[in-house]
């Protein structure tokens, strides 16, 4: 019993060991005698939303043997080959996926060795791609419509908006305009910014602005408004030149003062409608019309714009007369008199510009803000030539105030 139990366990090991054989070869026969071999995997995939297109960023495989890494889409009827010979699972991958429709794509992300074999597949769902339909749903950032501009003394001009909504992500809000040498800039405002300033805004033209958006924190791409607001309309930048700064001057020709009462610096005392006597500047007897005053604004402007003039209560209020202005006095005394027909031409060449050539039709009393002509040099010194009264007196010319400003914009 004993030899026939022996020979009975030996021939069950027999058997057994045949049939493992058996399985091996008839398994190495169904692969073409080759063993199954999968190159690693990348780890850490994520997606960053773009503008019909997406970017899927992983890790490498460390293993040696990866070349390159194929991603399908559409049901794998779509692909790209991503080469690499980076194996540091510190490092990062990103490819770039583009010409998608705005829609929720799942991926799949093999690797591949230098053999053709490949790995497991790795799958990335629920990856959102934006376009037209998310941007047409944008709107621009609103500005502060009750205070939405500043113009500072400087010429500068400060811009204000709301606070942004917190519930979008905003990457900030391109701000174009034209500067003053007409050539268009753009600034961009933050998104946590409530103003931005521009330095060198050209007056009298238009304020565009356009915000831009992420869908995601970590998008991929901007997508700005698909057209630009224009701003709040900037009215002007008119402000007025300080008269604490003017101070007379005395140039040969010039008409004086009918008294020490009544100088020239009454024109810029502040006084408020017409006035009388002796609050006014009110000329001597000595200089027939025309007759020239002059006086020094204390400092250069460059956009001098309006000037509002103001008469004498009564009587001798100039309804025609030239006002002239230069930036420096040197060497800018005319000779002739101020009544000579050739005294224009002589203050033009001694680099006098004629500012404003005034006819008034009233009896020259109430305050007219009179717009100089356009494109002026800068200037600091004013000379007004008076030529006519509106009493038709030869000699004496009354007045109450004279107020200039300047355009910062320009």
């Amino acid at each position: 019993m004993k030899n026939l139990y022996k020979l009975l366990l030996a021939f069950l090991v027999g058997v057994a060991i045949y049939s493992c054989s058996k399985q091996d070869t008839d398994f190495k026969n169904f692969l073409g005698d080759k063993e199954i071999t999968y190159p690693g995997i990348v780890s850490n995939v994520r997606s960053r939303a773009g503008n019909l297109r997406t970017a899927l960023v992983w890790n490498p495989s460390p293993d040696p043997t990866v070349s390159r890494y194929v991603i399908y889409w559409n049901n794998r009827a779509d692909s790209l080959v991503v080469t690499s010979n980076n194996h540091n699972p510190a490092d990062t991958i990103r490819a770039i996926v583009p010409n998608l429709n705005e829609y929720i794509y799942s991926f799949t992300i093999f690797s591949y060795d230098g053999k053709g074999n490949r790995s497991v597949p790795l799958s990335v769902n629920n990856v959102k791609v934006y376009g037209p339909v998310y941007q047409s749903g944008l709107q621009n950032r609103a500005f502060n419509a009750a205070n939405p501009y500043v113009v500072n003394p400087d010429g500068s001009l400060k811009l204000n908006f709301l606070q942004q909504d917190t519930s979008v992500i905003t990457v900030g809000t391109t701000i174009r305009y034209t500067n003053r040498s007409g050539v268009i800039e753009e600034r961009i405002i933050p998104r946590d910014s409530l103003s931005i300033t521009i330095p060198n805004y050209k007056g009298n033209t238009q304020i565009q602005y356009r915000t831009g958006y992420l869908p995601e924190k970590s998008a991929l791409d901007i997508f700005n408004v698909s057209k630009f607001d224009n701003f709040a309309t900037i009215a002007d930048g008119l402000s007025v030149c300080s008269k604490s700064l003017f101070k007379e001057v005395r140039l040969t020709g010039d008409a004086g003062t009918y008294s020490s009462e009544t100088t020239i610096s009454k024109l810029w005392d502040g006084s408020n409608g017409p006035q009388g006597y002796p609050n006014i500047f009110h000329s001597d007897g000595d200089h027939r019309l025309p007759h020239t005053i002059t006086f020094d604004m204390g400092k250069v402007y460059t956009g001098l714009s309006q000037v509002e003039q103001t008469g004498r209560d009564c009587c001798n209020n100039p309804d025609q007369y030239e006002i002239w202005g230069i930036a420096d006095i040197t060497n800018a005394a005319t000779t002739l008199n101020p009544n000579d027909a050739g005294w224009p031409a002589e203050a033009q060449a001694k680099g006098w510009k004629l500012l404003k050539d005034v006819r008034r039709t009233d009896d020259g009393r109430a305050a007219l803000k009179i717009a100089l002509d356009s494109n002026l040099p800068p200037v600091r010194y004013i000379r007004v030539r008076i030529k006519h009264v509106t009493t038709g007196d030869s000699y004496y010319s009354n007045m109450s105030e004279m107020t200039f400003f300047n355009d910062v914009f320009k």
